[in-house]
C-alpha cells in the first residue's frame, strides 16, 4: 500500500474509532514513515502507545486511543513549506493558534509544526490533527 494511502487509512481509522468511543484500533499495514507520524501524534498527546505486530505480510498496527482526537486527516496535495510559511499553513488547517498539530516531514524526520518552526526546518506538510 503506498505511504499516502496508508497514512490516510491510519488517520481515518483513528478518527472513526475515536468517534465510536473505542479504546484501541487496528490497522492493516505499516511503514517507517507511518511510525514516525504516530510518534509525533504520541508526543503531542493525541494517542497513547502503539505497537507494531508482525504477521509476515507487512505487519499491523495496534494504537491505544485516549479520546482526544476531534479531527485528523492528510493534506492532499502535499504542500512544501518553508519555515516562514508553516504558521500560515497551520492557520489554514487548524482551528486556532494553540490547538492542534500540523505534521511536517523534514530532512530531520517527521515533526510537529512547532518543532519545525523552532528548528527553522522546512519540509512537506503531510497531516493535521486536533
Amino acid at each position: 500500500m503506498p505511504t499516502q494511502n496508508l497514512l490516510a487509512t491510519i488517520m481515518n481509522t483513528i478518527k472513526l474509532s475515536e468517534r465510536r468511543g473505542k479504546k484501541t484500533c487496528f490497522i492493516d499495514g505499516s511503514s517507517k514513515f507511518a511510525g514516525s507520524v504516530l510518534n509525533v501524534m504520541q508526543r503531542s498527546g493525541y494517542i497513547g502507545e502503539y505497537e507494531y505486530i508482525d504477521n509476515g505480510r507487512g505487519g499491523n498496527l495496534r494504537i491505544q486511543l485516549l479520546g482526544r482526537v476531534n479531527e485528523c486527516g492528510v493534506i492532499v496535495p502535499r504542500v512544501s513549506v518553508s519555515p516562514r510559511r508553516i504558521e500560515r499553513l497551520a492557520a489554514k488547517y487548524l482551528p486556532s493558534k494553540d490547538i492542534g498539530v500540523l505534521i511536517v516531514s523534514t530532512s530531520q524526520g517527521a515533526m510537529s509544526h512547532i518543532e519545525a518552526r523552532n528548528k527553522d526546518a522546512g519540509g512537506v506538510a503531510v497531516a493535521f490533527i486536533y
